[in-house]
C-alpha cells in the first residue's frame, strides 16, 4: 500500500504544476502573461484540487500508522547514483515524523491555495502562480519524504528554486526580482554546509541512508567526525531556516503575494531546518557541544529579530521579523535535545503564523482595493494608513486577534503550550544533562543555558509588544485610511474568509495536541508518544537524569504567562496613541527601523566588492581576453580543418582507396597488438 500511495502523494502537486503550467504557456498574451479576464476554470479546479487530495491522502496514511503499519516504511523507486561504494537510491521514507510534516504542508497548503483563489484572481499571472505553488509544494515533500540525505536534498534545493519563482513572481519590478536572487543566493551559502556534510557523513559510514547512516553515527558519539557533521548540518539548517547570520533574505520575501509569504514563513520552506535538526537526532545528541551551538544561535536570533520587529511599520515586514524570531524559539527546542517540543512548536506556529499571514493578506487586499477604487497610491502594507479596521472587518480582526494571543503566549491558544514546553525543557537541562557538561567557547553548559532560558522570556515580552503594536496600529483606534476610501472598506470574500476561519480554530485548538503533564485533563502527550519511534531515544541522551517536579512547572508557567500579559500591557500603554503624521522621523529611521543596518553592510562589503570585481572582469580584463582568445582561436581551427578536409576531399579514388587500405591496416596493427 505504502509503495503505490507515496510517489502518488508527491505527483499529485506535480500533475498540477504541469497542468497550470501548460495553461500558462498556451494562454499568454501580448505583455507576456494570461489576461486576468482569461482566468482558466481549470487552473482555480486543479491548483487547490492536487493539494486537497494530497491532504486526503495525507490523512488516510497517518490512519494506516495509527492502526499499526509498521514504521518507517522505506520506499525504493529504483537506482539513481550507482557508482562504485556509493549507491543512492530514490528511495522514500514515512515515520511518524515525516508524518507530521506532509500533514502540516498538506492541510495548511490547502487553506493558503484556496485563499489564493480569491487573492489572486485579478491577477494576469493566475495560472503561473498556481504552477509554481503547486511545484513548491511537490519539492517539500520530496523533502520531508526523502530516505536519504541526497533525496532530501532534492527537496532541499527544489524548494529553493520554488521560492526563487514565488519570491520574485511580479519580476516586472526590480525590487521583487532582486528579492528573488537574495533569498536564491544566501540559501546557497547554507546549502555548502549541507553538501559538506553529506561528505564527511559518506566518508564516515559508507552509506547516505538515513537509517544506516543515523545507526552508524550513534555509534560514534563524542568523535570530532559527528561534531563536524553536525556543525556543518547546522548550517544548511541556518541558511534554510534564516537563522544568524544567515537571516537577511527572509524580510525581503516578503515581495511576493501574501500568500506566498504563509506557504513559506508559516508551513513549509523555514522550517525545514528544523524538520532536519529532529530527522538527524542521533547526531546531534552525539554531539552536545553542537547541540549547545544550535540553541544559542536560535536564542540569539529570536531576540535580534523580536527587537527589529518592534520598529517596523510595513505589516509584512513585522511578521516576517516575528517568523524569524519565532524559528529561533524551534531551534532552542531541537537544540535543547526537546525534538517534541521543537516539532510542536512548529505545528502550532504553522496554524497561527498562517492565519496572520492570510489575514494581512485580507487586510492588504481591502486595503488595494479601496485605494483603487479612489485612485489613492498610498502603501496599502502601511501600518500608519489602517487603524479601526475592526469596523469594516470584523471576521478578520477577530482572527488576527486570536493568533496575536497565541503568538505571545496567552492560554489556552497553542502558542502559550509549545513555547512554554520549549523553555520548560530549556530550564530542565540545566543540570543533569550531557548539554550542561559541554561547553560553548570556554564557558560552561549549565551557563549557556541559563542565558538561553533568560533570552527565551525576553523575546517573549518583545514577542507580546510587537504583536499586541500591529493589531492596535491595524484593527483599533481611529481609521487612518481617508474619508472616501473607507467607505469602499469591506470584509474579504468567503473563498478568503473561510480559510482563515478554519485556521483560526486550529490556532485556538492545536495546543491539544500535546497537554504538558500538569494539565490534569485529557489525554496527554500525544504528539510526544506519536514522535517516540523517531526521536525519543535521542532526547532522553540530551535530558539527563534531572526532571522538573510538578510545583516548578507550574512556576515557569505561571512566570512565562505573567510576562506575555505584561508584553500586551506595555503595549496598550506605548502604542495606543494616535499617530500624528506619517513622516519618517529620525527616531522612525533609527536602527531598528533600518533592522541594524546589516542589509546595508552586506551590501558594502560582499555585494559591492563583488559587483565591483565582476565589472572588471566583465568589461575591462580577463573575460575581454578571454573572449578574444577564443574567438580568435575557434577562427584558426576552422580555418584548419576547412584546409585539410579540402586536401582529402578532392575527388580523386585512388586517394581515397590508399587512405581506406591505410586505415584498415592501422586498425589490424591496433588489435593484434594490444
Amino acid at each position: 500500500m505504502i509503495a503505490s500511495l507515496l510517489p502518488i502523494l508527491i505527483l499529485l502537486p506535480l500533475l498540477g504544476f504541469v497542468v497550470n503550467g501548460t495553461i500558462a504557456l498556451t494562454r499568454k498574451g501580448a505583455d507576456g502573461e494570461a489576461p486576468s479576464t482569461a482566468r482558466h476554470p481549470l487552473v482555480t479546479l486543479v491548483g487547490p484540487g492536487v493539494i486537497i487530495a494530497a491532504f486526503a491522502l495525507a490523512a488516510a496514511l497517518f490512519m494506516r500508522i495509527r492502526m499499526g503499519l509498521p514504521a518507517p516504511a522505506v520506499v525504493s523507486l529504483g537506482q539513481w547514483m550507482p557508482a562504485g561504494n556509493l549507491v543512492v537510491d530514490w528511495s522514500f521514507q514515512l515515520d511518524q515524523l515525516s508524518m507530521v510534516m506532509v500533514l502540516v504542508i498538506t492541510g495548511v497548503g490547502s487553506l493558503i491555495h484556496l485563499f489564493s483563489i480569491g487573492y489572486m484572481r485579478d491577477d494576469a499571472g493566475y495560472a503561473r502562480y498556481f504552477a509554481y505553488l503547486n511545484l513548491f509544494v511537490a519539492f517539500m515533500l520530496v523533502l520531508v519524504l526523502g530516505g536519504s540525505y541526497p533525496v532530501m536534498f532534492v527537496g532541499w534545493e527544489g524548494v529553493g528554486l520554488a521560492s526563487y519563482l514565488l519570491i520574485g513572481f511580479w519580476f516586472g519590478e526590480k525590487a521583487n526580482a532582486d528579492a528573488g536572487k537574495k533569498a536564491f543566493v544566501v540559501n546557497r551559502v547554507g546549502d555548502f554546509g549541507f553538501l559538506v556534510a553529506m561528505f564527511l557523513i559518506w566518508t564516515t559510514t559508507q552509506t547516505l541512508d538515513f537509517i544506516g547512516a543515523h545507526a552508524a553515527l550513534a555509534g560514534m558519539a563524542g568523535t570530532p567526525v559527528v561534531l563536524a557533521i553536525a556543525l556543518f548540518l547546522f548550517v544548511g539548517c541556518a541558511g534554510k531556516s534564516a537563522q544568524l547570520p544567515l537571516y537577511i533574505w527572509l524580510p525581503d520575501a516578503m515581495a511576493g503575494p501574501t500568500p506566498v509569504s504563509a506557504l513559506i514563513h508559516a508551513a513549509t520552506m523555514v522550517t525545514a531546518g528544523v524538520y532536519l535538526v529532529a530527522r538527524a537526532a542521533p547526531v546531534f545528541a552525539g554531539a552536545p557541544e553542537a547541540s549547545l551551538v544550535v540553541t544559542s544561535i536560535g536564542a540569539l536570533t529570536a531576540l535580534f529579530a523580536a527587537t527589529i520587529a518592534l520598529r517596523q511599520w510595513d505589516i509584512k515586514k513585522v511578521l516576517a521579523y516575528s517568523t524569524v524570531s519565532q524559528l529561533g524559539y524551534m531551534f532552542i527546542g531541537v537544540g535543547a535535545g526537546a525534538y517534541t517540543a521543537g516539532v510542536f512548536h512548529l505545528v502550532t506556529h504553522a496554524f497561527f503564523k498562517a492565519l496572520l499571514f492570510l489575514g494581512a493578506g485580507s487586510v492588504i487586499h481591502a486595503m488595494h482595493h479601496a485605494y483603487h477604487h479612489t485612485h489613492r497610491h498610498d502603501d496599502p502594507q502601511d501600518l500608519r494608513n489602517m487603524g479601526g479596521l475592526a469596523k469594516f472587518m470584523p471576521a478578520t480582526a477577530t482572527a488576527m486577534t486570536l493568533a496575536t494571543l497565541a503568538i505571545a503566549g496567552i492560554p489556552p491558544l497553542a502558542g502559550f503550550f509549545s513555547k512554554d514546553e520549549i523553555l520548560a525543557s530549556v530550564f530542565s537541562r540545566t543540570h543533569g544533562s550531557p548539554l550542561a557538561a559541554a561547553s560553548l567557547l570556554g564557558v560552561p553548559g549549565t551557563t549557556v543555558l541559563y542565558a538561553v532560558y533568560g533570552i527565551g522570556m525576553l523575546t517573549a515580552l518583545l514577542t507580546a509588544m510587537y504583536m499586541t503594536r500591529m493589531l492596535l496600529l491595524a484593527f483599533y483606534g481611529a481609521n487612518r485610511t481617508g474619508e472616501a476610501e473607507r467607505e469602499a472598506l469591506h470584509e474579504a470574500p468567503a473563498i478568503m474568509t473561510a480559510p482563515v476561519l478554519v485556521l483560526s480554530l486550529l490556532t485556538v485548538a492545536g495546543g491539544w495536541l500535546n497537554l504538558p503533564s500538569l494539565i490534569p485533563i485529557g489525554r496527554t502527550g500525544l504528539l510526544e508518544h506519536w514522535l517516540e519511534p523517531v526521536t525519543g531515544a535521542s532526547a532522553k541522551l540530551l535530558a539527563g537524569t534531572t526532571h522538573l517536579d510538578h510545583s516548578t512547572e507550574v512556576v515557569l508557567v505561571a512566570v512565562a504567562t505573567g510576562v506575555a500579559v505584561l508584553g500586551i500591557v506595555i503595549a496598550l500603554v506605548l502604542f495606543r496613541k494616535p499617530i500624528a503624521d506619517k513622516a519618517h522621523s529620525p527616531a522612525e529611521m533609527g536602527l531598528l527601523a533600518r533592522a541594524y543596518g546589516v542589509d546595508a553592510l552586506v551590501d558594502a562589503i560582499i555585494v559591492r566588492p563583488v559587483q565591483a570585481l565582476a565589472a572588471v572582469v566583465l568589461d575591462r580584463g580577463v573575460d575581454r581576453g578571454v573572449d578574444r582568445g577564443f574567438t580568435a582561436g575557434g577562427s584558426l581551427l576552422t580555418r584548419t580543418a576547412s584546409l585539410v578536409g579540402a586536401r582529402l576531399q578532392d575527388g580523386d579514388v585512388g586517394k581515397y582507396a590508399w587512405l581506406l587500405a591505410a586505415g584498415a591496416l592501422a586498425l589490424i596493427a591496433a588489435i593484434t597488438l594490444s
